[in-house]
């Protein structure tokens, strides 16, 4: 597969994924992924995202909690 943005070549790796379902973040790990060998940027296939939503929004094992600080830059970039 070629990246979007870069035309780099993309490559099969599992990632860290973050994914909001409603007001709640998880932190996904293990999750396949395309991933452009030049920029970085991450494909993830809709069946992949789907089947992430199906297991949280049912019981499932959680790995660990953490701590999440949520900052606001706008004052920084005020016009």
């Amino acid at each position: 597969m070629k990246c979007e943005f870069c035309d780099g070549e993309t490559k099969n790796k599992k990632v860290k994924r973050q994914h909001w379902i409603k007001d709640r973040l998880y932190i996904v790990e293990n999750v396949p992924a395309e991933v452009c060998k030049e920029c970085g940027e991450r494909y993830f296939h809709a069946k992949t995202l789907d089947a992430i939503d199906n297991y949280l929004s049912v019981e499932h094992i959680v790995k660990k909690n953490i701590n999440v600080e949520v900052v606001s830059i706008s004052p920084i970039f005020a016009v």
